[in-house]
């Protein structure tokens, strides 16, 4: 997958570019991934760049992008495709003379293909993103790793499909469950925590490019004051550029006022907001 002249350092560049704030051990393991042609599998905290890595790495390489959203209940037929039911039973209304008439239906033609189908039969180099896996449940997980296991899709009346290009596979997982072992055994491991100030004032400034640097180290370290408080919800990398972009947005010459009305952005919670409002605002 990869030129033997391609570096890690290479790869950091290369993602930099592509407005993706790496660190050493992002890059390492995906450098690994590209290397050995296996699944990478990513957990964190919502709102890490676990999604991203896996578009960046799309837009990075010039490879179409498939995602398989997860949640509770979803089904083989979600995943993989489903029969057209109702231009099957058009066809054999039209076609009631024909003795092979049920034969005809099961072909592709009226086989709705979905995310994982496409990725495998793709002609170009592509990336799937199946994401947050540990909401799908384990028969759900099983299938899925046979299939990019076995690089095959078996779909019964229809046949076997095999991969047909370079494919990039990245899970994420917000680790609502634990994940089976096969499922670990088959990918390489990454885990993204919340980044450290200095990565994540990088991090905002890749996303807002002319924004004044003292201001993103003053919200960011505001933000990682807000994490180590015991919330609800602790604010993400995403809000953080978010937070930053609407105090931009106030154009208040104060900054302390336009964090303060602004605060919604990062806390999603009333008893949040008032923890921080109290701690870092000096409101009652």
């Amino acid at each position: 997958m990869l030129d033997d002249k391609f570096t890690i350092e290479d790869l950091d560049r290369v993602l930099l570019e592509n407005d993706y704030v790496s660190s050493s051990e992002i890059s390492t393991t995906l450098y690994l991934s590209l290397l050995l042609g296996k699944p990478m599998l990513v957990e964190g905290p919502p709102g890490v760049g676990k999604t991203e890595l896996a578009k960046v790495i799309s837009k990075a390489f010039d490879r179409d992008f498939f995602r398989i959203q997860c949640y509770e209940g979803i089904t083989f037929e979600q995943i993989v495709g489903e029969w057209n039911y109702q231009k099957q039973l058009l066809h054999l209304e039209a076609d009631k003379r024909s003795d092979d008439r049920e034969e005809q239906i099961f072909g592709e033609d009226y086989f709705i293909k979905r995310p994982l189908l496409n990725a495998f039969l793709n002609s170009r180099p592509s990336v799937l993103l199946i994401d947050e896996i540990d909401k799908a449940d384990e028969e759900v997980e099983s299938f899925l790793l046979q299939a990019l296991g076995e690089q095959q899709i078996t779909v019964n009346d229809l046949g076997t499909f095999d991969l047909q290009n370079d494919l990039i596979v990245v899970l994420t997982s917000n680790s609502q469950r634990s994940l089976l072992d096969e499922t670990k055994d088959r990918c390489l491991f990454l885990y993204i925590p919340y980044p450290s100030v200095s990565r994540e004032v990088e991090i905002v400034k890749s996303k807002i490019p002319d924004v004044d640097e003292g201001s993103v180290s003053k919200i960011v370290n505001l933000v990682h004051g807000i994490r180590n408080l015991n919330l609800m919800k602790k604010p993400s990398v995403r809000g953080t550029v978010d937070w930053v972009r609407s105090v931009l947005s106030l154009d208040d010459k104060d900054l302390d006022r336009s964090l303060e009305d602004s605060i919604g952005v990062v806390v999603k919670s009333e008893n949040d907001k008032k923890r921080v409002l109290k701690e870092f605002f000096n409101k009652k």
